[in-house]
């Protein structure tokens, strides 16, 4: 059982040895430790080899002790031994390791060692019974410092089983068991939830509202990790975090610079403030990825150029804008050079917002340096510095629950103090906030912290090399063949760093792919990329999020004779129980996060052969993507999965879907009212629902946000333009492709369909 109440896991030890047996002084030795750990009920996990050693290291994340044998595979340089050690130590930096000797003396063991390892067993000195308590002994000090503060102080409590006589109403669980249903529940996830789910009456755990208790001390703990003077825990993700960092910054007619890919928690936090919004244009390539902001739209005189032109900002309204919101990473893993950001907005804000939320992870690689808003360590000279936010979502590339996110502050010119960000911060933090959300940003920052960060991280970026250097592999394969395959988005060559020489993708070094940022840097002129002539090292492709590319449009912008959209593929991947996180024309977006394994990648590669398979077959649909050909029998009963590619790449190149993206994302629509304004007249019923034909010169009264891409193409108090002008142009083309290929209607926020027809609220004339 567990030293820390309500954490049940047992005494689990690893055991690096060269055998036992009755043959040899050391085997018996060995044997003898190990049953008498058993006695005590430590379980033994045993290797016999570096090999065996290091995958049980890798697979067992709640070893508390490791005890390596000096002597491993027998070698004079005791190589083996000192590589396991390093593999413990490059996990963790408090694990106890202890080093197991039979000969020699501890003056001949390098001074390397003796300090990565916590103890020194002579095995011959000491009884198995004095060993085996010193180990026991070590790994209760470890167990008593392993948790992070919060979740410490919840397990404590949740393990003390008190009668409550505070909300919540389910007492610990007990209410559920009160019927069938409620039974169903509480069995469906276990006791220890509802002993956990408490109530803020509960003090000993602290307050959420007021930061005390171990619940600051965990905020204190996360700031540490993240590198942050401030980091506040937020339980309804980084929407709520986004509009409390906007509320505590600028109020009603004050000018914010906010990127244009900006995700929607933004639009609504300029509705609240009532903030007026100056929109900075992110580039665009050929498959319609959404880029970065160049540097020189960021050059004070175009943010002056660009509030000049903004109707918004009438007379009497102070032109110096007070706030900038920029996305990074960008949904498909483009992250900016941040120093050079802010070097460049900083002349024009005091406060910079990094929407962070895709990209919690890293600060713990070095592949990331300079890339996000908390670099560099905290404490250093700030004054001529902007003050620096950060939101992320602990719950989506790091390991929480759902709704978990950060918020981070680094102060410069023009702090918010705690006392005034609070007030923020409460208007819309819940009184009842859930435990185990705020527990799990408590284990977040736990997992990055020391060099478990770096492991973690570093294992996702490694998985992801391989499987992109795995498709690449298979794509020049099958070209070779004379056929198509899949791709990724990613440079054809890497530079060899020693000889300058370009090497393809597929034959590069996973190791510099993995370490080295040079490889994953936009660099001016690449074709790959598709963003011009963009300033060298401007920005960075996170190699962790990959956009897998299907066959049809040209580096050029144009569509190719024949084509694969990706929306096909994501159905059928569907089919086969893997989900996509995003789908755009041409590109499938797959995430490998921290819990991404090559068992879970190879059976993707094993899918996608699969698609090639069964296009090259044109497999009935029936059979492909079963669900969809019972949907719609009329259109896909009898048709295969080359058919409906070929129809459905027909209808995008009819209806010019990808072609009018580019231009209707490649616009600034005109301003007619502030966000805020356009919700007060939503509120007063001074609204109409109009079809696509009706919205010419009309301002919404929402904002339009087709999905993929996630980003607005209206927001609210625009105007919708001519019509025939490349706003509605857009809207028009993928009504008629929905209303064309059934099944794969596009998913647009403020957008209502009926009887086919798009309709949207629009502000009376």
């Amino acid at each position: 059982m567990a030293s820390v109440p309500g954490i049940l896991f047992n005494r689990r030890v690893l055991v690096v040895h060269n055998g036992m047996d009755s043959m040899t002084a050391p085997g018996r030795a060995t044997t003898a430790l190990v049953q008498d750990l058993r006695d005590r009920d430590i379980e033994v996990v045993d290797a016999v080899s570096q090999g065996e050693a290091e995958a049980q290291i890798a697979t067992h994340s709640l070893l508390q002790a490791v005890m390596v044998d000096w002597e491993l595979a027998g070698g004079a340089d005791h190589e083996a031994a000192r590589q396991v050690i390093a593999t413990v130590r490059a996990h963790t930096s408090n694990l106890p390791v202890f080093l197991l000797a039979s000969r020699g003396s501890l003056a001949e063991i390098p001074s390397g060692v003796l300090e990565a390892v916590n103890d020194y067993v002579w095995l011959f000195e000491d009884t198995s019974d004095f060993i085996g308590g010193r180990v026991m002994a070590a790994i209760d000090r470890y167990r008593a410092t392993l948790l992070p503060p919060m979740f410490k102080a919840l397990a404590k409590f949740a393990g003390t089983y008190e009668y409550s006589w505070h909300t919540p109403g389910h007492a610990g669980g007990t209410a559920f068991l009160k019927h069938p249903v409620g039974r169903a529940f509480f069995e469906f996830f276990g006791e220890e939830l509802f002993r956990s789910d408490l109530s803020i009456s509960v003090g000993e755990l602290g307050s959420l509202l007021d930061h005390s208790g171990p619940i600051g001390e965990a905020e204190r703990y996360a700031a540490r990790v993240f590198g942050a003077d401030r980091t506040y825990f937020v339980t309804n993700g980084s929407s709520t975090s986004n509009r409390v960092i906007l509320m505590s910054s600028v109020t009603r007619n004050q000018i914010a610079l906010c990127d244009r890919n900006c995700h929607k928690s933004v639009e609504h936090a300029m509705t609240l403030t009532g903030a007026i919004p100056t929109y900075l244009m992110p580039s665009r390539n050929y498959l319609g990825i959404i880029g970065p902001i160049h540097p020189e739209h960021l050059e004070p005189a175009a943010i002056r150029e660009s509030i000049a032109a903004n109707a918004l900002v009438k007379s009497g309204i102070d032109p110096k804008p007070v706030h900038a919101v920029i996305t990074n990473s960008t949904y498909d893993g483009l992250c900016y050079n941040v120093e050079r950001v802010e070097m460049l907005l900083g002349q024009s804000v005091d406060r910079l917002h990094f929407d962070e939320a895709w990209y919690g992870y890293a600060r713990f690689n070095p592949i990331y340096a300079k890339r996000f808003a908390m670099h560099g360590d905290p404490g250093t000279s700030q004054k001529d510095r902007p003050t620096m936010f950060a939101t992320q979502s602990t719950h989506k590339l790091l390991a929480a629950l759902s709704q978990a996110s950060y918020i981070h502050i680094r102060d410069g010119r023009r702090p918010i103090n705690h006392a005034r960000f609070n007030e923020a911060f409460m208007m819309h933090a819940s009184t009842s906030p859930q435990y185990a959300i705020i527990a799990s940003n408590d284990v977040a920052a736990a997992m990055m912290d020391g060099p478990s960060g770096p492991a973690l991280t570093g294992e996702s970026i490694r998985e992801a090399v391989a499987f992109r250097q795995t498709l690449a592999r298979l794509s020049a394969e099958f070209a070779a063949k004379g056929t198509w395959f899949f791709s990724a988005w990613q440079p054809d060559d890497i530079i060899d760093a020693k000889s300058g020489a370009y090497t393809p993708f597929r034959l590069a070094d996973p190791e510099l792919l993995a370490c080295d940022p040079n490889a994953w840097v936009l660099h001016p002129g690449d074709s790959w990329h598709g963003f011009g002539d963009l300033e060298d090292g401007y920005c960075m492709l996170d190699p962790i999020k990959v956009s897998v590319v299907t066959p049809g449009m040209g580096r050029d912008g144009k569509l190719a004779a024949t084509g694969i959209p990706a929306a096909l593929l994501t159905a059928y991947l569907d089919a086969q129980g893997i989900v996509v996180e995003k789908t755009t024309d041409f590109s499938c977006l797959f995430l490998f996060s921290l819990g991404i394994t090559r068992g879970k990648w190879g059976t993707l590669i094993n899918a996608l052969l699969g698609f090639h398979r069964d296009i090259l077959a044109n497999t009935p649909l029936a059979q492909a993507i079963p669900a969809l050909a019972a949907a719609h029998p009329e259109h896909y009963g009898k048709t295969g999965l080359a058919d409906l590619a070929t129809a459905m790449f027909a209808a995008m190149k009819k209806f010019k879907t990808t072609e009018l993206l580019s231009a209707g994302f490649g616009v600034l629509p005109t301003p007619v009212f502030s966000p805020v304004e356009a919700y007060e007249r939503l509120v007063n019923g001074d609204i109409e629902s109009l079809t696509l034909e009706q919205m010419a010169g009309r301002t919404v009264a929402t904002g339009v946000v087709p999905y993929p891409p996630g980003i607005p193409l209206l927001m609210p108090g625009e105007s919708a333009g001519e019509p025939g002008g490349p706003l509605l142009g857009y809207l028009k083309a993928l009504e008629a492709f929905d209303a064309a290929i059934p099944g794969f209607a596009h998913d647009i926020h403020g957008v209502e369909v009926e009887d086919g027809l798009y309709r949207v609220l629009c502000v009376k004339q």
